[in-house]
């Protein structure tokens, strides 16, 4: 409400309203330096605002004490590091932390949660390996599985994908897509890759100018035009071949190969 973010003298984000749909994925897209992960971090109440509120389920969040704030919501920044010689086990056990005190140590419903949560990101066979001898997409599994054993109805992602390779990225980005299906968990990210953005989202808000440009299904508010004056990219957007969903064609310089596509017979849907 009214949220006005920035470091020092520098607005990032000017007198903000925003509403973000509970069981939904929503996805912030937009150039880089525009807001989207500054924006995510006050979500996070990693970041006070200079002016405005961010409201959870109807308190301010920065009223509200740190082990309620991680009862209701997790982030997982970009980029997480490990300390040396963490297991996996080790790393999702951390999830559970909210709910220690000096008088409730660990208990059975902490050992449940985090099983589970090894268990929904295919990391059981991992428990005992060390983090950092991870390949990319194990390891960001694994800083997912310690945020689903935080037991949160909400989930906040900055750039999960980012340094996987293609097969890592859908594989992420499809459990988190399984995770809003089957648990109805409210799924909020930031994704460069703005046709995955528009394959997962069910809500896609694009940021630009300190404010939000556009927002709602990505088939309602992608276009040429937004494309245009978000990413300052000429492209043309058609329909994903397997999904239905927007896609965009940059244009740019490459190969032209020839006029007919040769590739338009190699795809098959079942």
């Amino acid at each position: 409400k009214s949220l006005t973010l920035g470091y020092d003298e520098n607005t990032i984000i000017e007198n903000l309203d925003l509403k973000i749909p509970k069981g939904e994925i929503t996805v912030f897209i937009g150039g880089n330096g525009c807001g989207k992960s500054t924006l995510l971090r006050s979500i996070a109440r990693l970041l006070k605002p200079q002016q405005g509120s961010v409201v959870l389920e109807g308190k301010s969040i920065h009223k509200m004490g740190t082990k309620e704030v991680a009862k209701q919501l997790a982030i997982l920044p970009q980029g997480p590091e490990a300390p040396e010689g963490l297991t996996v086990l080790q790393l999702v056990k951390q999830g559970r932390y909210p709910y220690q005190n000096w008088y409730k140590q660990w208990s059975e419903q902490d050992e449940k949660m985090v099983q589970r949560a090894l268990e929904a990101t295919q990391m059981t066979e991992f428990a005992e390996r060390q983090v950092d001898s991870l390949s990319g997409g194990q390891r960001q599994r694994a800083w997912i599985a310690m945020t689903l054993a935080q037991d949160t109805d909400i989930i906040l992602l900055d750039e999960p994908t980012t340094y996987l390779d293609l097969t890592h990225q859908i594989e992420i980005l499809d459990l988190l897509f399984e995770l809003n299906e089957t648990e109805k968990r409210t799924i909020i990210m930031v994704l460069h890759d703005l046709n995955l953005a528009c394959r997962y989202a069910h809500h896609l808000i694009a940021v630009k100018n300190k404010t939000v440009y556009a927002q709602g299904k990505p088939e309602e508010v992608i276009s040429c035009d937004l494309v245009r004056d978000v990413f300052n990219m000429e492209c043309q957007v058609t329909a994903d071949p397997l999904f239905g969903t927007p896609l965009c064609i940059p244009y740019g310089k490459g190969r032209c190969i020839m006029k007919n596509n040769p590739f338009e017979d190699s795809v098959s849907v079942s």
